[in-house]
């Protein structure tokens, strides 16, 4: 709240020199701009577990705004797409920023042009004042970091380190964060299987030479569930990758990140029906999560969640109890946004 002096000091410059003149005199200067070589080339998925960690606790704790993502589809015409436009958000209290983030996907005409089908930008912006403070263009980089740093926080309250057998079914960007946030909870055993072999040969070897971990190749996804205590899911989603049968009785974690639409779903519903199943956002994962087919199928409700991931990370409730199924549904938050915006504003702002 202003002082009387102050207010009035502001009316007389109002009524001398009009709003336009306080508005120019009083204007913030522009963003500061991170073009994708910066991006990627200074940050690491290391970066973003400790402080997706805590966003989750924040999230649980009720210490967040984060909004129902948007989503902007644009139909294929003479003149656009196919393509979809994600736009998500949020603030953790006590934070000096919050992040607006627009992810662009599903572009697949670029292929023709010889560009990506993905792209987008992070806009972290001042807390105090409200000013834009940088424009990262990260093309999806930053998603798929903070993606991957929620894998982490999954694993990491959710399996046990005996569970040292780590399967991934898909194998692009997304696998590749995925298996570098879990060399950080706990050294593994790799398996990948995706249905481009060569795809998935690529992923075992890179991934392989750069963790220092063994890596091998399944024949199957069923091969691979067989074998694995914690299986990461990272599809299109387009149809569910796996079957309750192929999983260990031992019990397994399995870590979903395929479905971020109404038309995804990974997981069958039988397997989320027999789960533990968490979510990272329950109001989230209800309408575009693996949560929405078994709610659509009316064999679960919402009371059927055990537990929402950052309870997990508070405490509130446990973990792995026993030879169980565990189903973490990562949607993706702007939390986990607000977080990774952040990080990146701490680190490159610097430089």
């Amino acid at each position: 709240m202003i002082s009387s002096i102050a207010r009035q000091a502001l009316c007389r410059s109002v009524a001398k020199n009009g709003f336009r003149s306080l508005a120019t005199t009083s204007a913030f200067p522009p963003p500061r701009l991170f073009d994708y070589e910066t991006v990627t080339a200074n940050l690491t998925v290391g970066d973003a577990i400790s402080s997706v960690e805590e966003a989750f606790a924040a999230l649980a704790q009720g210490n967040v705004d984060v909004p129902m993502p948007m989503h902007i589809g644009i139909n294929e015409s003479s003149v656009a797409g196919p393509g979809d436009c994600h736009i998500k958000g949020g603030y953790i209290d006590a934070t000096p920023t919050f992040t607006v983030k627009l992810a662009c996907v599903s572009f697949y005409k670029n292929a023709e042009k010889g560009l990506p089908p993905g792209s987008g930008i992070f806009i972290v912006v001042n807390a105090v004042t409200g000013a834009p403070l940088g424009v990262f263009q990260e093309n999806r980089f930053m998603t798929d970091l903070r993606t991957g740093a929620a894998g982490a926080v999954a694993m990491k309250h959710c399996s046990t380190p005996s569970q040292d057998t780590v399967g991934f079914i898909g194998t692009g960007a997304i696998a590749r964060n995925m298996a570098r946030a879990a060399a950080a909870v706990r050294p593994f055993k790799g398996i990948a299987y995706a249905l481009d072999r060569a795809m998935a040969e690529d992923f075992a070897k890179e991934m392989g030479e750069e963790l220092g971990m063994p890596f091998e190749i399944a024949a199957s996804a069923e091969s691979l569930c067989n074998n694995s205590d914690v299986i990461f899911t990272q599809t299109p989603g387009s149809s569910t990758v796996l079957e309750k049968d192929w999983l260990k009785e031992s019990g397994v974690t399995i870590i979903a990140s395929g479905s971020d639409q109404p038309t995804k779903q990974e997981i069958p519903n039988d397997v989320l029906v027999a789960s533990k199943y968490i979510s990272d956002l329950t109001k989230q994962t209800s309408k575009v999560g693996e949560l929405r087919g078994a709610l659509q199928a009316g064999v679960m409700t919402e009371s059927d969640v055990y537990a929402e991931l950052g309870q997990i990370v508070n405490g509130d409730k446990p973990g792995r109890e026993g030879n169980e199924i565990i189903v973490v549904d990562l949607t993706g938050t702007g939390a986990q946004d607000a977080a990774i915006g952040q990080v990146a504003w701490d680190k490159l702002s610097q430089m």
